[in-house]
Order: C-alpha cells, then sequence, then structure tokens
C-alpha cells in the first residue's frame, strides 16, 4: 500500500507509513498551492513573502520527512518537547492572526505591497502578543519547524529546520524594512521597546 496507517497493539504505538513517491507527490501539489499564495511576493525578491515561501517549503519538507513517526514513542522527551512547541505554535498564530484583524484595519493604502490580505493593516498593531514581540506570526513558525525536528531529529531534518530558521529571519528583516517604509517613526519606536521572536530575549 502507498499509505497506510498502523497500531502497533504490544507498543500502543500509531504511525502513519507513505512511500516516498507518496510524500513526492503531496510536496508537489502543497508546494504549488503555497506558491499560488505567494505568487505576488515571489516576482519580487525584496519583499517579506518571497523569503516566507522559502521558509513554508522548509517546514512542508520537514513535516513530511518526520511524519512516518509522528507519533512514535509519545511519552519520551522529544516528543513532549515536540508537542509543547507545536502548541505554543498553534497558539501564536491564531492570537496573531484575530489581534491583526480586529485592530490592524486592513485597507487599500497598501493594495500595492505583495501582502495577504489581513497583512495589509493600515494601524500599527501593539496589542496582544505584538506588545511583546514583533513577528509572532513567524515566532510561531519557528516554534512549528523545531517542534517537528523533534519528531525525528535527525541530520537531515536539522538542516530543513536551520534553512526555515535563516528564511523566517531573512523574512523578519524585509517584513520590517516594509513596515518602517509604510508606518515610519512609529515602527521605529515600536522596534525599540520590543523584541522579534521571544519576548524579553531576542
Amino acid at each position: 500500500m502507498a499509505g497506510v496507517c498502523e497500531h502497533d497493539l504490544r507498543s500502543g504505538e500509531f504511525n502513519i507509513n507513505l512511500s516516498p513517491i507518496v510524500r513526492i507527490v503531496l510536496f508537489l501539489a502543497l508546494s504549488a498551492a503555497l506558491a499560488y499564495v505567494s505568487r505576488a511576493s515571489l516576482c519580487r525578491p525584496r519583499s517579506h513573502g518571497f523569503w516566507r515561501f522559502f521558509a513554508w517549503e522548509c517546514i512542508l519538507g520537514l513535516f513530511l520527512l518526520n511524519l512516518p513517526r509522528w507519533f512514535e514513542e509519545p511519552f519520551s522527551p522529544r516528543q513532549l518537547i515536540a508537542w509543547f512547541l507545536l502548541i505554543v505554535s498553534a497558539f501564536l498564530v491564531l492570537h496573531a492572526v484575530y489581534i491583526l484583524r480586529r485592530f490592524g484595519q486592513a485597507g487599500e493604502q497598501r493594495e500595492g505591497e505583495a501582502l495577504i490580505g489581513f497583512e495589509k493593516t493600515t494601524q500599527l498593531v501593539t496589542k496582544g502578543v505584538y506588545g511583546y514581540i514583533r513577528h509572532p506570526m513567524y515566532s510561531s513558525l519557528l516554534c512549528l519547524a523545531w517542534g517537528i525536528l523533534c519528531k525525528d531529529p535527525t541530520p537531515a531534518a536539522g538542516l530543513l529546520a536551520a534553512a526555515a530558521t535563516g528564511s523566517l529571519a531573512a523574512t523578519a528583516r524585509a517584513d520590517e524594512a516594509e513596515c518602517l517604509r509604510f508606518f515610519g517613526p512609529a515602527y521605529r519606536e515600536y522596534k525599540k521597546r520590543t523584541k522579534m521572536f521571544i519576548p524579553y530575549i531576542y
């Protein structure tokens, strides 16, 4: 079978087994969807969406690589760390999108930029987690990448997680350049009192 779910009654483990061919097909199909979402950004190498696309690609590859061992040894330290990071990732992205939609006032003033709908904010958002870090959605992706890595920390997975981290750092720098151009001194002051990814640390 190309892809099956197996439950080992002796160990209690639930494994997802997909053939390499199925995983490659999934990677190509999902990559096409990500490229469609990022189509405007991919034509603008200086936009934050350009670098975010490569972060998404690395995380997608990492997910498909480690999927077969997703539920292996469910109570091992690596799995507990992985689930903690994945839960933090889910909280950050849901909270960040909610705050942006509520306070960002997306508008036509940013129609010329390569932004996804809710990113076209016309008000500088400093509420909620944005009061502590400037890029909670990228922090979410960092937690996602490293959480997936913990599922099966092989050298190949480590390289993908490192590439995702580098891409997200480049994404954040490009995003901040865009925000400085639009919000000006207000964003410069906001940068002084917040961290990039981790509250009070970095």
